[in-house]
């Protein structure tokens, strides 16, 4: 079933000059792009949207270390996309991510990991929320049609 998911490329990734390849790597392995956008996040931006981790000991270095630069945010479409997407992700740590996967070939650490992929459909939604608005986000081909007719 074709769904969507959110990623966000981290700004380590964003800096190094990785956001071209990485999102090819995302658009070959069969995922559509349906909302793209780079900026920075604010201090209570990142702690916003990482406020499920507030109290975690690596919590205020991750709001730090996600505005500390531009991110690039998407929406991508795709075959069971969170899964799927999560796999191509690879594991959280680079260290112990699959070779072929965004994070083993972007990242640097557990926080340093170049990419954020959603891990189910409702927090995808809520996080895309936080970064688009609808009329950000291009239909579906289906979707599209019906408009028309």
């Amino acid at each position: 079933m074709s769904n969507r998911t959110f990623t966000m490329i981290k700004p380590e990734a964003v800096r190094a000059g990785a956001t071209a390849e990485i999102l090819k790597m995302i658009t070959d392995n069969g995922f559509r792009i349906v909302a793209l956008r780079m900026h920075h996040l604010s201090r209570n931006d990142a702690m916003r949207f990482y406020a499920v981790h507030k109290g975690k000991p690596f919590y205020e270095k991750l709001v730090e270390y996600m505005s500390s630069g531009p991110i690039v945010a998407a929406i991508l479409e795709g075959e069971n996309a969170v899964a799927s997407y999560r796999c191509l992700v690879g594991a959280t740590n680079p260290a112990n991510a699959e070779e072929g996967t965004i994070r083993h070939r972007f990242g640097t650490d557990n926080t340093m990991n170049a990419v954020h992929a959603s891990d189910s459909d409702e927090n995808a939604r809520i996080e895309w929320q936080q970064h688009f608005v609808e009329t950000d986000i291009m239909l579906s081909k289906g979707a599209e049609l019906s408009k028309k007719g």
